[in-house]
């Protein structure tokens, strides 16, 4: 390459939607302040929410579980880059199912099975589960034509967790607002299909670990909830490239 050549880096957005699936959860909910319980959910069970009835829809496009990442590749030799991603996830706390409770509930002590209705507890992370991540990027090109690329794309980050949580315990009901409820790392591997250098279509699969230490519960917000669990996410989106 001679001396005066430069590489140009490319911008690029997309747009997509998710599945997810969770491990596993104890979940602890506290308030000593404005109410007295200090217990545990062990080993429950959640789900996510697709809601995709309607993504059609203009103005129903953030509904569903959908991901957005803006980034910047190098195209340098090492085939590197950089990008923000906001991954809206949902993680729902299955009603009525039989979980294990340990601990304290206004001065009684419980720890047996449980049938779990939301007149006693229910915890959603619908508005969502939010990832915000910075991941840095490697690119491996597999197939390379005139028109029409193929490539193998992994990356691994982290960053909080801006999550908008809607939850009920002892009848008292709280929604949101949006704010900082914790922290999450991640990983992913995917294939990217260029199309005229300007479009894209890409698949990834990625694992994360998400630990929430900051969640409100009741109307007052005093009550926690803490947790952590890892979730696996399919992606599917397109986009748009833009050399620079």
């Amino acid at each position: 390459m001679p001396p005066s050549a430069k590489h140009r880096g490319s911008l690029y957005f997309s747009w997509g939607y998710n599945r997810d699936w969770y491990s596993r959860s104890d979940i602890r909910f506290q308030n000593q302040k404005t109410d007295n319980y200090d217990f545990t959910f062990v080993n429950a069970h959640a789900s996510d929410h697709p809601s995709m009835s309607d993504f059609w829809k203009f103005k129903s496009l953030t509904i569903p579980q959908y991901d957005a990442t803006l980034g910047y590749m190098f195209n340098d030799r090492h085939d590197l880059g950089i990008e923000v991603s906001w991954n809206h996830l949902k993680y729902v706390v299955d009603d009525n199912q039989i979980i294990h409770v340990r601990g304290n509930i206004r001065g009684r002590y419980i720890d047996k099975d449980t049938l779990v209705t939301p007149d006693f507890v229910h915890l959603q992370h619908t508005n969502g589960n939010n990832y915000l991540m910075v991941n840095l990027v490697k690119r491996q090109k597999l197939i390379v034509g005139k028109h029409l690329q193929l490539s193998a794309i992994g990356k691994i980050g982290g960053g909080p967790m801006i999550s908008y949580t809607i939850s009920t315990i002892f009848g008292s009901h709280q929604e949101g607002p949006f704010h900082y409820h914790g922290w999450v790392v991640g990983t992913s591997a995917g294939l990217k299909f260029d199309i005229y250098k300007y479009f894209f279509l890409q698949g990834d699969v990625q694992g994360a670990f998400a630990d929430y230490t900051n969640t409100w519960i009741g109307a007052d917000k005093v009550g926690r909830v803490t947790h952590v669990f890892t979730s696996a996410q399919a992606i599917y989106s397109f986009g748009f490239n833009v050399p620079l």
